[in-house]
């Protein structure tokens, strides 16, 4: 199988690693790729948004299966306009991808499929959302109903701070406050069947201990030892399978990745948000841990087929990413600096290993960084401990100047 994957951080790295590994995938290109990318796979440079473009490198390179990684393409309709052509393309289409582009449009379909998550209210004017704001209460929680890179949250006490999001956004969801700890659960459909994957939790604050601004995400591990027993086959009943069937009701089926941000509340299981598409940096450990080969189960969801496939199989051990983000981020993110030690982090048994995000190769043949999470360092193990020493082991060979990382990733789970 020929495969092209779109995107150029870390998630298409993890899934360009995952997919060269597979023996059925004979070639495998990335467009635009990065730095890291390019030592598995052929980059191309393409405007991921524009889906002729798209279509017409597939077509050109003619490959089976398209797989988009990132939210925006999926969007903008580029796997719309693959699949018009006649290509396998793994992701929804940009009505079903609206999941993650609304979060109001999400709070409808939740509604209609009796998914539990939390109360809320959409708002287009200040007035508004100070009146929802006094409703719920401190702390608040203002979600920009658009797609933000994972930024377009704020979760505070401080009432100005909440009213200022809500003003620089031309609409947003507000909505009670979930206690108890998140996790994130992926699953890979067809628009009929639902194919749940391992949970994994991830680390949005910038600083240790859950301090600072909210980012992308700063690392994730799994497996979830902590996690309820059942919780898997309970999100699959209660959220992911009734979410795709009331898609496929409305005329839109999903297919693709469905990914349920979930809290576990004192109340039970409810849905913070949903991402049309792999989560980054979760997707790093959960594909860590996935020793089913990829490309089959990816070609299976594009072509309606995910009921023939075998259970997954999963390694029982665990995995854990830990970011190196530049200087600045997640404000101002300094880009041009030469990473160094990328090669002695690597581990020669393949137990720890570097995924590039922002990342882009100088003519010189050096790697500079070249966006705000510049690199994913991840490594896997017999339990959590394991995999969190040897993936800091691996971050303190990498030199980055002014790079910052968090130092706690996993650290409560592993104890």
């Amino acid at each position: 199988m020929k495969v092209l994957v779109i995107g150029g951080g870390a998630r298409e790295h993890a899934l360009c690693r995952s997919l060269s590994q597979d023996p059925a995938v004979t070639e495998l290109h990335c467009a635009p790729g990065n730095a890291g990318i390019a030592q598995v796979a052929t980059v191309h440079p393409v405007d991921q948004l524009d889906g002729a473009r798209v279509t017409a490198l597939a077509r050109g390179l003619g490959v089976e299966l398209v797989v988009v990684g990132p939210e925006a393409p999926l969007v903008a309709g580029v796997a719309d306009a693959v699949r018009a052509a006649g290509i396998a393309v793994f992701g929804p289409s940009a009505e079903a991808a609206l999941l993650e582009g609304s979060k109001a449009f999400a709070k409808d379909v939740m509604a209609a499929a009796g998914v539990p998550t939390a109360r809320s209210y959409v708002c287009t004017t200040p007035a508004e959302a100070a009146e929802a704001l006094d409703a719920f209460g401190a702390p608040y929680v203002v979600k920009d109903d658009g797609l933000a890179a994972g930024k377009g949250v704020v979760v505070t006490s401080d009432r100005e701070e909440a009213l200022a999001h809500a003003a620089a956004c031309e609409q947003v969801v507000i909505e009670e406050y979930l206690d108890g700890p998140e996790v994130s659960l992926f699953a890979i459909t067809d628009g009929s069947t639902v194919l749940p994957l391992q949970p994994a939790q991830d680390f949005k604050r910038a600083l240790d201990g859950d301090q600072g601004p909210n980012t992308g995400g700063m690392g994730a591990y799994s497996p979830l030892p902590w996690a309820p027993e059942g919780l898997v086959e309970e999100v699959l009943a209660t959220v992911l399978q009734p979410t795709v069937d009331e898609l496929r009701r409305r005329g839109t089926p999903f297919s693709g990745l469905l990914y349920a941000g979930l809290a576990l509340t004192s109340r039970g299981t409810r849905v913070i948000e949903f991402n049309a598409r792999f989560g980054d940096p979760e997707t790093q450990v959960v594909l860590a841990r996935l020793r089913t080969p990829l490309a089959d189960v990816l070609h299976a969801s594009a072509t309606g087929t995910l009921d023939q496939l075998e259970p997954l199989r999963w390694d029982e051990g665990a995995a854990v990413t830990v970011v190196i983000a530049a200087e600045g981020y997640p404000a101002a993110p300094r880009t041009g600096d030469p990473i160094e030690g990328l090669a002695e982090a690597e581990a020669a048994d393949g137990t720890a290993y570097v995924l590039h995000a922002g990342t882009k190769a100088a003519e010189d043949g050096r790697v500079l960084s070249a966006g705000g999470r510049v690199l994913s360092v991840t490594a896997t193990g017999a339990g959590l401990a394991e995999a969190r020493e040897r993936a800091y082991r691996a971050v303190e060979r990498i030199s980055l100047a002014g790079g910052q990382h968090r130092g706690d990733i996993a650290l409560k789970a592993a104890q």
